[in-house]
């Protein structure tokens, strides 16, 4: 009798490993043959999975997006509009070893998503997140019940900048800093 491989259960335990070589080592150090060894897999059986380095990188963002969606909903929204703004859009910063491993992998994938389509594709489904999270935080600081599409591209502007920063000039960007200029931001933006 043929074995029945729950092919669910392999991507998951390879996950497991992939991040597992991330927050260890960096991203960079997760290589097929590096998440095999994780794994206690072979090469050739990962591959089964993912045949190349941006599946590896399209998988992982899969998981970052993941993440970051529970973390937002796992918000208790207590607080000032204000407070919960800022609260929801730090989730997407990278403040911690986890989120700054994320947005490594965000980094990469989007080095990627000039030449290959299938990181274009996952890429443009992040930024969607991105600014699905700014256009709530608009709303809840203005009050209004439709987002001004100006302030939202310039929160997310500053989201995309704030974790370029943060992740190539740490000691320039950081955590506080990249906090403070958030807030700054999203006073601004607040109903009188």
């Amino acid at each position: 009798m043929p074995k029945i491989v729950d092919h669910d259960a392999r991507r998951a335990e390879l996950a497991r490993a992939m991040w597992r070589v991330v927050y260890r080592d960096g991203v960079g150090a997760a290589t097929v043959r590096s998440i095999a060894a994780e794994a206690g897999w072979s090469p050739s059986a990962l591959r089964h999975y993912f045949a190349t380095q941006t599946e590896l990188l399209v998988f992982a963002m899969e998981h970052v997006q993941a993440e970051a969606a529970e973390r937002i909903a796992a918000d208790d929204r207590t607080g000032s509009p204000r407070e919960v703004a800022q609260r929801v859009l730090e989730h997407l910063l990278p403040l911690d070893q986890q989120r700054v491993r994320e947005a490594e992998v965000w980094l990469l994938l989007a080095a990627r998503a000039q030449t290959d389509p299938a990181a274009r594709s996952r890429m443009a489904e992040a930024d969607d997140g991105i600014r699905r999270a700014a256009e709530f935080a608009v709303c809840l600081l203005t009050g209004e019940p439709a987002p001004d599409p100006e302030a939202v591209a310039g929160l997310h502007a500053l989201l995309d900048g704030l974790a370029l920063h943060a992740l190539l000039h740490p000691e320039r960007m950081p955590p506080a800093r990249a906090r403070a200029l958030l807030g700054a931001h999203l006073d601004t933006l607040a109903a009188p």
